[in-house]
């Protein structure tokens, strides 16, 4: 009896070992040739190839990647929140505006007197509570959010150039400088800062009920709402977030230029964006991923740094970079028409 069946299971192990090619093995390779992640990284790498070819060695060479990333971590702070915000179904124009003010504010601290840490806070204090602000005129004064941070984003870029006089405020504090410009291991501090900032909130994205919660009020409030789950509640962290991320990027932005500048991170919110939804992260809300918003930084960020090697005018990268955000959406349109067909 026992032969018998083992013959039987040697019958059936070609079967078996046919169903696992057949079957299992190819349906995964199918879904993994399929996902969006991979288009995106063959996208990355179209982009480095092309710059490469019309650079040479330069383009990826150790310095131009380290400046990259350094570039990548600024906007990628901001990308965070900004992902959070756009999963929820909402979207903050300001971040570039409380950056500036928050490397002014940071510089006229630090100016005077005040400890590097305690200024830090400060600002990312205050940083937190303009979210809060902008939370509030959206959950309460039910403004759009395009124009509650339209409105905030004009107040404090107003209040950077007033308290700052109009001038940037130089900062020789050389612990301030230090968190802009050193390096542990070869590594930028900036880039150390976001790639930790970025793996804990991808974590918090992905495995908490927050997490949960941010997709489910994106995807539809009402039901969320009907589950337990406080919509106004989840949206508040979620500007509180961007905000603070502003802040700290603002800050950090302030110590690599030694000062403070009333000017500075205009455009961060749109770089911010068009990365997240270059990831595929939709502007309705409710689907996207910040893995997928790294890479869509990355391309954004490669782009940019390769117009500046090819020593294109600015006012033509300026029309890029608005080509790219075009590009970003109409990969939102059509992810979305996929999605309902």
């Amino acid at each position: 009896m026992r032969g018998l069946r083992k013959i039987n299971s040697q019958k059936n192990q070609p079967k078996l070992k046919k169903h696992l090619v057949d079957g299992t093995l190819l349906s995964k390779l199918h879904n993994l040739v399929n996902t969006e992640k991979l288009g995106l990284l063959a996208a990355l790498l179209a982009i480095v190839v092309v710059f490469y070819l019309l650079t040479g060695t330069l383009f990826l060479s150790t310095s131009n990647i380290i400046n990259i990333l350094i570039a990548s971590s600024i906007v990628g702070l901001v990308t965070i929140g900004q992902s959070y915000l756009l999963i929820s179904g909402q979207v903050d124009l300001s971040p570039g505006s409380v950056a500036a003010f928050s490397g002014v504010f940071v510089a006229i601290l630090l100016t005077n007197g005040m400890p590097v840490v305690v200024a830090l806070l400060i600002v990312t204090a205050f940083g937190l509570f303009i979210g809060f602000f902008n939370s509030c005129l959206v959950n309460f004064l039910r403004l759009e959010p395009f124009i509650a941070t339209l409105a905030s984003m004009s107040i404090f870029r107003g209040l950077a150039y007033i308290i700052s006089g109009g001038k940037s405020v130089f900062v020789q504090d050389p612990a301030f400088i230090a968190i802009g410009n050193q390096r542990v291991f070869g590594i930028p501090v900036p880039v150390i800062i976001f790639l930790s900032t970025f793996i804990l909130f991808m974590v918090i994205l992905n495995r908490t009920r927050y997490g949960r919660s941010i997709y489910m009020v994106g995807g539809n409030a009402t039901a969320a709402r009907l589950a337990g789950i406080n919509a106004k509640k989840v949206r508040a962290i979620a500007f509180m977030m961007t905000s603070g991320f502003a802040a700290l990027g603002g800050s950090i932005l302030a110590a690599r230029m030694s000062s403070g500048q009333p000017m500075a991170s205009q455009g961060l919110e749109f770089d911010a964006v068009t990365a997240a939804v270059l990831g595929g992260i939709t502007l309705k809300g409710g689907s996207g991923s910040l893995g997928g918003a790294l890479i869509g930084l990355l391309i954004m960020q490669s782009f940019n740094n390769g117009l500046l090697m090819l020593n294109v005018p600015s006012f033509w990268q300026m029309v890029a970079r608005g080509g790219l955000l075009i590009v970003a959406l109409s990969f939102d349109y059509f992810r979305r028409r996929k999605r309902k067909d």
